[in-house]
């Protein structure tokens, strides 16, 4: 991107924050915040809001390290459940959110996962009995593995608004453009 995706504006507020906010009026809680690259900068833009932040200092060796400092922080807070959510995908709405967690307890299925152009991942719900799945992760990966290897303990929703994902410029643009 040339800049801190995380900090690009959107409907008003840095991309971060409106993810964020999306998270919080879901009633999800607790809500982590990973940061990584430009961590200072990152936080500041959430630092009035409910959140618990920790920095993944290895944040360029991959996803999986970022997730598993997320789990780590949710274990400290007496979490059941994780959703994993991204800030670059600003258009999954809070109540796709709410229905991960709805879908979650009406299955009793460890792992809800969305399903969209064609793949699946994120967002997607890890009950805590599969977070060690997630913990044994290499670092330079993300879920979808896991996700795909546990398919018969998984339940996938239809997401395409997970589709826009923001990672270069050209997507921005669209993103500002579908807005």
């Amino acid at each position: 991107m040339g800049t801190a995706k995380q900090l690009l504006p959107f409907r008003g507020m840095p991309l971060v924050r409106y993810v964020v906010q999306t998270a919080l009026a879901a009633a999800c809680s607790p809500v982590v915040v990973v940061l990584g690259a430009n961590s200072p900068e990152v936080g500041a833009a959430i630092a009035d809001l409910p959140v618990v932040t920790v920095v993944n200092e290895n944040w360029a060796a991959g996803m999986g390290g970022s997730i598993q400092a997320g789990l780590n922080a949710l274990e400290d807070c007496g979490a059941d459940d994780a959703i994993l959510a991204l800030a670059d995908q600003p258009f999954v709405s809070g109540s796709f959110l709410q229905i991960l967690m709805a879908e979650r307890l009406r299955t009793g299925r460890k792992i809800v996962a969305a399903t969209y152009s064609d793949t699946v991942g994120v967002p997607v719900l890890f009950a805590r009995e599969a977070w060690s799945l997630l913990q044994a992760l290499p670092v330079e990966q993300g879920c979808k593995g896991v996700i795909l290897k546990n398919r018969a303990d998984a339940v996938l929703l239809h997401c395409p608004e997970a589709a826009m994902d923001i990672d270069t410029p050209d997507d921005y643009e669209r993103a500002l453009a579908e807005d």
